[in-house]
């Protein structure tokens, strides 16, 4: 039995303005094929399909276009992260057939996801758990007092994460006893587990100063979950420690770069392998395409527009000139030899200068402005310069007075 965890795929997302659709519809292409090859019996995906809870029409349409080649080889399961809106994602899936599996309701959250083998037999239990917003959840998982009124459980991610598996553990012991051999199980969640490795793209969930749950809510010993396939933090690895009981618990990672603090990841999908007993065999990353990537570059102007960073101008690129003075026409200059140029900084010798203090009504308007280009600049405008950025107040000023 193997299967293929993927997340966060963040369909509509930009970088810094560019449109990614490229880089999704080679990393879906890339996806149908490994299913093909290496005969992938269930495709899981864990949260952050879309990119906001009102995904555009372009990207419902580059969904369900996956969607549909995906489960003409293969079995699909999704669950809605905190990025999507879990009743927009989970609409029709009543309806879907047998082969799309889209589970955003807490009450599914006990009832697994029966994936056959090539026999027939159900092989392996997935128990797909929906984004668990302690402010929506906490009220509908909260258990009924003496007098029969439903008590809230606590805000908390913690407290939520801690119900569901209860939960789910209580099926899974019910229905191993049952069971004449070892069937795997996998649990899907979307969150924020003690000890994984952040970056700056992904969306701040934290309640109550807290945004994380300890590796040891989903439990330990041979009746337990076999795996678990996270999504939320975009750099694909392992939480919880290498050995010992308990399930294997790993981030897929996202499968495009959404930010520079992505740089150095290594993207992929996770291909994980069940023996015969229903034990974790293997976990191989399948890395996935990368239609451009992500650099950085940092000098002078000549050595920036020089050969040491030549093989970097198709990069898409965040670009840092350094000097005692910002060079006119920076930005168009770098844009020459970096096309795909996304963030352009200059950083004078020494650091940026501070600013000489707070400015108030009774500060003068042109010594601020002046103030604020040689901080930029780290050099004061010159006569020219002044007298143009004067001119231009003074414009605005009129503009203001003929209102």
């Amino acid at each position: 039995m193997r299967v293929l965890h993927t997340s966060d795929w963040h369909i509509g997302r930009t970088l810094h303005g560019v449109d990614l659709t490229a880089a999704h519809v080679a990393y879906f292409d890339h996806l149908v094929e490994t299913v093909r090859e290496e005969n992938v019996a269930a495709v899981l995906v864990a949260g952050d399909v879309y990119d906001r809870a009102l995904p555009s029409v372009e990207s419902v349409n580059l969904l369900e276009d996956v969607l549909m080649r995906l489960t003409e080889l293969t079995r699909v399961v999704i669950t809605p992260g905190n990025h999507d809106s879990a009743t927009r994602l989970g609409f029709g899936s009543a309806l879907f057939r047998e082969g799309l599996s889209i589970r955003s309701k807490l009450a599914d959250v006990a009832s697994p996801v029966l994936i056959p083998d090539a026999t027939g037999d159900y092989s392996l239990w997935v128990y797909a758990v929906p984004y668990l917003d302690p402010d929506m959840t906490r009220f509908e998982l909260g258990e009924c007092d003496e007098h029969g009124v439903r008590q809230p459980l606590p805000r908390s991610h913690e407290a939520v994460m801690t119900r569901v598996m209860q939960l789910v553990s209580s099926d899974l012991i019910q229905r191993r006893g049952a069971s004449t051999r070892r069937v795997p199980a996998i649990l899907m969640s979307h969150g924020f587990v003690v000890g994984g490795q952040g970056c700056d793209s992904e969306r701040d969930i934290r309640v109550g100063g807290v945004d994380s749950v300890p590796h040891a809510l989903f439990g330990g010993g041979d009746e337990t979950l076999d795996y678990v396939a996270l999504g939320h933090l975009h750099g694909p690895q392992r939480v919880g420690p290498e050995a010992g009981p308990g399930p294997l618990l790993r981030y897929s990672g996202s499968p495009v770069a959404f930010s520079f603090s992505e740089m150095h990841h290594h993207k992929s999908s996770t291909l994980v392998d069940f023996d015969a007993d229903g034990h974790v065999r293997s976990i191989d990353l399948v890395p996935a395409p990368v239609t451009r990537r992500l650099s950085e570059a940092t000098g002078t102007l000549v050595e920036v527009m020089g050969t040491r960073f030549l093989p970097q101008h198709d990069d898409w690129v965040r670009v840092t000139v350094t000097g005692d003075r910002r060079p006119d026409d920076l930005i168009s200059a770098i844009n020459r030899v970096f096309p795909h140029a996304l963030e352009v900084h200059f950083e004078p010798n020494g650091g940026v200068r501070p600013l000489s203090g707070p400015t108030s009504k009774a500060s003068d308007p042109l010594m601020v402005i002046d103030e604020f280009v040689e901080h930029v600049s780290n050099q004061p405008p010159d006569e020219r310069e002044h007298l143009v950025l004067q001119r231009a107040y003074e414009a605005v000023l009129a503009g203001e007075r003929s209102r």
